[in-house]
């Protein structure tokens, strides 16, 4: 069994915002029927209860001082009007007068669907059961994230020792079409999963689409995230420096802090000079306290048995660290951001985070969509970050329209770090 799989085991899945081999992959598991599927009754229902949850369990009692329910009239007779395909647009429309983070509805078309229901999987265990029989989510996927940029679509990320990154896709790819068809993200997959896929990639504006062929796999979400952030831990040389790197895709949950200690200190990265924690875009989830990593004050505690299992409690980072943040940091992390910052703990590289700092409730609807509610205001030492994020020390933009997988605010970081062991 892999470290990471004995964490999932020992820790559980903890909540918080922010996959196996293919010969391991698990029997297909039912899916959440689609929302094209549902009917005009079952769209209004669906939507009374998005709009009752919001005036119920919402953080602010005054719904931001708005009409709710001359909201409710305007956007309901939206709703009854639109095309399936449009109803959950509809339904953000009218959440996005909140101006609220973490306030968003979500159908089984968006990954994020899957990932947040493995988040919030241990509040919703009873009920994720009608969807999952056996309560483990499960997602067809080839691991990676996007960023729409006016009609077209990139890829912003790329898990680690995930089919997409296997198959040589980057970071930049703008994405065409899958088989012949428009890329969708989950249709896509879906009836597709262990077979072959080709997808139409652009790489820059001057070239002529290319063919990728991609395998897709049943993803579990909460799984994937800890070994693509297990897969990430590299030693980077740079100007004779022997620095590390490890993505922490999500925060939700503590065993991607375990992780991370384990890593640094008997794992890839024990033997590095220095480090770049990278908080880029995925799930937030972070705790506060994961920040006393990097304070140096404070033992490191080495426990051995009589059979040499070793077991380290407070573990101490003590080498130069930088942090990479951008406009896809948000909740957990940006708290993280904020302290490192404020504290003197090291640079924060990067772009300014999403400012989406308020704590969510996952609701999951009657048809199977799911709504995520901010249910309570976040300060942090007295200051409010919802809306308003964390502005890295060291500012350095990153355009991912066919950024051909380069990445300048990782490059300025290596760059700044072999400075300063060199001296």
């Amino acid at each position: 069994m892999t470290w990471y799989v004995r964490v999932l085991v020992i820790l559980g899945i903890v909540l918080g915002l922010g996959s196996a081999n293919q010969a391991q992959t698990p029997a297909p598991q039912p899916q959440p029927a689609s929302a094209e599927v549902t009917s005009p009754e079952t769209r209004l229902t669906v939507f009374d209860e998005v709009w009752q949850s919001v005036r119920d369990y919402f953080y602010d009692p005054t719904l931001h001082h708005l009409d709710w329910a001359a909201i409710r009239e305007k956007y309901r007779s939206l709703v009854a009007a639109a095309a399936d395909e449009e109803r959950a647009a509809v339904i953000n429309r009218m959440l996005d007068e909140l101006a609220a983070s973490h306030t968003r509805y979500y159908t089984p078309d968006d990954p994020a669907y899957y990932q947040l229901l493995d988040i919030f999987a241990g509040s919703l265990r009873r009920e994720l059961r009608r969807i999952f029989p056996d309560g483990q989510v499960i997602y067809p996927s080839i691991g990676i994230f996007t960023q729409r940029l006016g009609d077209k679509l990139f890829i912003s990320g790329l898990l680690d020792g995930f089919p997409a990154a296997k198959a040589g896709l980057r970071v930049g790819d703008e994405l065409l079409a899958a088989d012949g068809a428009p890329y969708r993200p989950i249709r896509s997959f879906a009836a597709k999963v262990n077979q072959e896929v080709t997808l139409q990639v652009r790489r820059s504006r001057d070239e002529p689409p290319h063919d990728v062929v991609v395998v897709p796999q049943q993803t579990k979400p909460n799984e994937a995230f800890l070994k693509a952030m297990q897969g990430s831990a590299r030693v980077i040389h740079t100007n004779g420096v022997a620095i590390g790197y490890i993505h922490v895709w999500s925060y939700a949950g503590a065993q991607y802090q375990r992780l991370l200690e384990h890593e640094l200190f008997s794992g890839t990265l024990k033997e590095v000079e220095a480090l770049v924690l990278d908080l880029r875009d995925g799930w937030g989830g972070a705790q506060a306290h994961y920040l006393d990593l990097f304070n140096a004050q404070g033992p490191t505690v080495t426990m051995i048995n009589r059979h040499g299992d070793v077991a380290v409690d407070h573990v101490k980072w003590r080498k130069p660290v930088v942090m990479l943040v951008n406009g896809g940091t948000r909740s957990g992390k940006e708290i993280l951001a904020y302290g490192f910052k404020k504290y003197g703990l090291g640079e924060v590289i990067g772009t300014q985070t999403t400012g989406a700092v308020l704590a969510a409730r996952a609701f999951l609807l009657s048809d199977g969509s799911l709504l995520l509610l901010a249910v309570d205001d976040v300060f942090v030492d007295g200051q409010r970050l919802e809306g308003v994020g964390v502005t890295p020390t060291i500012e350095v933009p990153f355009t991912v329209e066919y950024a051909q997988g380069k990445d300048p605010q990782l490059e300025r970081a290596l760059e700044l770090l072999s400075r300063s062991v060199r001296g």
